[in-house]
């Protein structure tokens, strides 16, 4: 991705100097250029020294690095070149405590550190890649004309990049633009396996019905839908499908190379947040990641295991409307998952999230680009969100209305799909969700009841308690005398 966006500066007419650990990486950036044509001078540098004695004040530098104790090391390098009112732009998927540290580390020097999270993949680091940076006001100001130039466009031109907010807010919103990426893919993969493999549709057929979805509806934009149909219906030059030649295993958040699904899970549970659409995908992904551990788990089974079988319906036209409702409701489910997180971390971190902002820069050259859901459905809620005392996406009746009417179509899939023996975490769990988020009569009062029971917990008792807040209750029974 930071050779991507090196050609993007240059291509503005920037002198671009390269550091990288490995000469050959920096050769590649600089011969793309050739063959792009692109204008502007690039240069590498074989040290730091070299690097900042090579580039004018003030000295601005984008990072693309692994994140972890990577950031620390280059930063402890170059301080040393480092004066006031130099630049760090850091790119990188870094957890946002990680940001905030260095930020702490830089602030008293009078350098200016930007977190900010770049969405979009590498292809979209070279074409134009959705920007969320973070950070105060003035080095927001100095820095955002020049990332608004690469930034991807929206339809109506506007740059997907803004200030989201103050301190480790960019690199947060990203983590969790991550999560919610991740429920989007487990639903749409979940989809396509109920598809394919439950009712027999070749892959030209899914790729088909997924560039239908894409086309018109809720699904409308939804750039994972897109893609969907394109992999679908990509051969290789031998002719074989390439997707027929995956294995199933994704091992990104296993090996380390991705941190931002685990952490943006942990922020869920960490502020009490409800969100098993992003959990249960994320638990699936893992799961997957191990091949060896699923291989010896079914010799030991005994080959008593459970494919997924085929799925009978009476109606096939009926049958996929109503998994396109559900795919599409489990991708809203996603979202507002995903904004309840950062509403409770913007109010315990004083992040000052710009929310109109987040959505807009969510549109073009973005993964979890979904035009129906974010332009149509959440950007006219979010429009006055300095007014809102209370930011939950389910307040809103609006977005109660896709739940209910969806809600039949998603309990049907699941119904069938779980007869069929078809693992599908993202849509079973967003049902789940939508039955225990709208009930005032769950179980949890057994539960309570037991915790009681055994650990003098204390609990509320029924029509006491008009708040209803998270709060401990008041009430103890000696249910068995100690």
């Amino acid at each position: 991705m930071g050779g991507g966006l090196a050609l993007l500066f240059a291509e503005q007419g920037l002198a671009v100097g390269l550091r990288d650990p490995l000469e050959s990486q920096m050769d590649k950036v600089i011969e793309q250029g050739k063959k792009d044509n692109v204008k502007g001078k690039i240069t590498k540098y074989s040290d730091d020294k070299a690097l900042c004695a090579g580039l004018t004040s003030p000295k601005t530098f984008v990072w693309s690095l692994p994140h972890g104790d990577v950031g620390d090391h280059v930063l402890a390098n170059l301080l040393p070149y480092l004066e006031k009112g130099d630049i760090i732009i850091d790119c990188a998927n870094e957890h946002y405590t990680n940001t905030e540290r260095r930020q702490g580390k830089c602030g008293p020097k009078g350098i200016r550190y930007v977190g900010c999270g770049v969405s979009g993949g590498y292809q979209a680091a070279r074409r134009g890649p959705s920007m969320c940076p973070g950070s105060d006001d003035e080095t927001m100001s100095i820095v955002l004309p020049i990332l608004s130039k690469i930034a991807a466009k929206a339809p109506d031109g506007s740059p997907c990049v803004a200030h989201i907010g103050t301190g480790g807010g960019g690199h947060y919103c990203k983590m969790i633009h991550n999560g919610i990426e991740h429920g989007m893919m487990s639903a749409i993969a979940e989809a396509w396996a109920v598809m394919y493999k439950g009712l027999g549709m070749d892959l030209d057929q899914v790729g088909d019905e997924l560039h239908k979805w894409n086309k018109s509806g809720e699904l409308e934009g939804t750039f994972l839908v897109r893609i969907g149909a394109e992999i679908c219906q990509t051969k290789a030059p031998d002719g074989t499908r390439v997707l027929e030649t995956v294995e199933d295993k994704v091992v990104q958040d296993y090996c380390g190379e991705e941190g931002t699904g685990i952490w943006s899970n942990t922020e869920a549970v960490d502020h009490h947040v409800p969100a098993p659409t992003l959990t249960a995908s994320h638990y699936m992904r893992v799961a997957s990641a191990d091949l060896a551990q699923r291989r010896i788990i079914e010799k030991t089974f005994e080959n008593k295991t459970y494919p997924p079988q085929p799925i009978e319906t009476k109606d096939k036209a009926a049958f996929l409307e109503d998994l396109r409702l559900a795919t599409y409701i489990a991708c809203l489910a996603s979202f507002v998952q995903g904004l309840n997180v950062i509403d409770k971390a913007d109010k315990a971190n004083h992040y000052n999230v710009d929310y109109a902002a987040l959505l807009q820069i969510w549109r073009a050259g973005c993964i979890i680009q979904a035009d129906f859901i974010s332009e149509k459905l959440l950007q006219p809620i979010y429009k006055g969100y300095a007014t809102k005392k209370e930011k939950n996406p389910l307040y809103e009746p609006v977005i109660a209305k896709e739940f209910s009417r969806s809600y039949d179509a998603l309990k049907r899939v699941v119904l069938a799909a779980t007869v069929a023996d078809h693992p599908i975490p993202a849509l079973a769990a967003t049902l789940d969700y939508i039955k225990y988020q709208t009930s005032t009569d769950l179980p949890t009062a057994f539960s309570e009841a037991q915790l009681d029971y055994f650990g003098r917990h204390m609990y509320d008792i029924k029509g006491q308690d008009p708040e209803g807040l998270p709060e401990l209750g008041k009430h103890h029974y000696e249910w068995k005398p100690a």
